[in-house]
């Protein structure tokens, strides 16, 4: 049986260099005008998640996805403790705005890919450490080190923790890369890290 959460799921924005250095010039325009102080988080509900090898649906007026690969902390039993890892595929329509990302940009149905197996922490080893790659129909479109994270993952979780209380299950990622591959109906997208696995995809035309 492929792994889904049984919590909340939380993404995590501008938590790579990479992605807080390209879109560090908007943080000082309206409505904050000046660079978030906590951790950026969205929620993608049950309505977004597909398991490993599913078929997720593209509606007709989205031409392109942008693939989000990110691997995150689902929590344990205990303040804190993590119970494993596991490999994502966070799926949006491209947009531009990193304030609050739109509904309808993060959370269409099908939107979130999951690994097929949580890893326990002692397997998947210092998350500090983790890399995965991202191939588009078998091509490498992009890789991701984990040691580009602004806020690893034990601070990533301390100061989430700051404003509220993660439950067991609860999912949190740990972000994801600049440049985020762009994907269409009829591709296969494919997301490795050593010690996780391959979690793969394959993007179809929605049903009219």
């Amino acid at each position: 049986m492929s792994f889904l959460p049984h919590g909340t799921v939380y993404g995590t924005l501008l938590n790579s260099q990479g992605e807080w250095d390209a879109l560090r010039a908007q943080m000082d325009q309206p409505p904050y005008k000046a660079p978030p102080k906590a951790p950026v988080l969205y929620v993608k509900p049950a309505n977004t998640w597909s398991a490993h090898g599913a078929s997720i649906p593209v509606p007709a007026h989205v031409p392109q996805v942008e693939v989000g690969a990110t691997i995150a902390m689902v929590m344990g039993i205990g303040h804190g403790t993590v119970a494993g890892y596991v490999l994502l595929n966070d799926l949006s329509v491209p947009h531009a705005s990193f304030f609050r990302p739109p509904v309808r940009f993060k959370c269409l149905d099908g939107f979130l890919g999951i690994g097929a197996a949580l890893v326990p922490p002692a397997e998947a080893g210092d998350p500090a450490h983790f890399k995965l790659e991202v191939r588009i129909n078998g091509e490498l479109k992009q890789t991701f080190d984990f040691a580009d994270l602004i806020r690893p993952a034990e601070q990533l979780l301390a100061d989430v923790n700051e404003f509220m209380t993660l439950q067991p299950g609860d999912v949190l990622m740990l972000g994801c890369g600049p440049n985020r591959p762009l994907a269409a109906a009829g591709d296969r997208i494919d997301i490795s890290a050593p010690g996780f696995g391959t979690l793969t995809n394959t993007l179809m035309a929605e049903a009219v």
